[in-house]
């Protein structure tokens, strides 16, 4: 086999390295810097791993999607022979909101608190989705306030040369009264925490793929949800899979037995990897995305 399946991770033993380990080893390529995956990665965007030995190739996807966005290169397919694939929202039920939709109803949202004098606290998570979000609100509603995790981002990719609309980053001196009607975007871990307390009256969001399960807003007490993942849908996982041309589909962290069963019956030769790795959690309080 080009790769192999290890307890420390996907291993090629042709170049004698490791794709996205979740234990330590001597070298490593990886794909991605969601936290989820506990390594230094690379901002903005996430890249797959072709690997050819003696005309055979495989691909590691890492976790993509394939709707375009502002912050990244678009997906591009790579054809292969094999083909590992994440399948975080590998569901019929995950199909996400078209991006403009989904900015037409957050800033709807934030227009609306804002006139009643009310803060809007949306919780996204901090690398990756919350910059996603950033980047489809409308200034001119407000002032747009940020938590220290998310504004940390922020720096990294104005770094790079991304145009993101003006933030202001919530200090421990910053007045809430003189920014009234504001948009306070932080990791969802901050939502009910001391930290957002200072936001009153506020109403409170959360953005993740997660949203379209009936409950998880009620779960996660906010007061809207918006459906809006860095992960690919159903539709998207497939399309992927089948720009591919690959015959053999190696699903990982996700639905997995679901997903490659499903593909299983529908012609593709599939499997299940087992990994450490968690993905896009339900549960997670923390600000990896590594999600929504």
């Amino acid at each position: 086999m080009v790769l192999e399946f290890k307890p420390q991770g996907i291993y090629c033993p042709a170049g004698d390295f490791f794709i996205d380990p979740w234990r330590p080893v001597d070298r490593a390529l990886i794909t991605h810097g969601h936290a989820d995956h506990a390594r230094p990665g690379h901002v903005p965007g996430s890249a797959q791993i072709r690997v050819e030995v003696e005309g055979e190739v495989w691909v590691v996807s890492g976790d993509y999607k394939t709707e375009a966005d502002r912050l990244s290169e678009p997906f591009e397919p790579v054809r292969c022979h094999s083909f590992i694939t994440e399948c975080t929202f590998g569901l019929p039920v995950f199909t996400w909101t078209p991006e403009e939709d989904a900015a037409r109803e957050i800033n709807d949202w934030w227009a609306t608190n804002a006139a009643a004098g009310t803060f809007s606290l949306l919780g996204a998570y901090s690398l990756g989705k919350a910059q996603r979000v950033l980047s489809l609100l409308d200034p001119a509603i407000g002032p747009i306030l940020t938590h220290g995790a998310v504004e940390n981002t922020n720096a990294v990719l104005r770094e790079q040369g991304l145009a993101l609309p003006d933030t202001l980053h919530v200090t421990p001196d910053l007045k809430a009264k003189d920014h009234p009607g504001a948009l306070v975007l932080a990791p969802p871990s901050a939502l009910g925490s001391t930290w957002a307390r200072r936001f009153r009256p506020a109403s409170t969001g959360f953005a993740s793929g997660w949203m379209r399960l009936r409950g998880v807003r009620r779960r996660r007490s906010v007061d809207r949800g918006f459906v809006m993942s860095d992960h690919a849908d159903w539709p998207g996982l497939l399309d992927a899979i089948k720009s591919t041309g690959a015959e053999n589909i190696y699903a990982t962290h996700g639905y997995t037995d679901i997903f490659a069963r499903y593909l299983s019956e529908n012609g593709w030769n599939a499997q299940v990897v087992p990994t450490e790795f968690t993905g896009e959690s339900l549960d997670a309080a923390d600000d990896a995305e590594g999600a929504a």
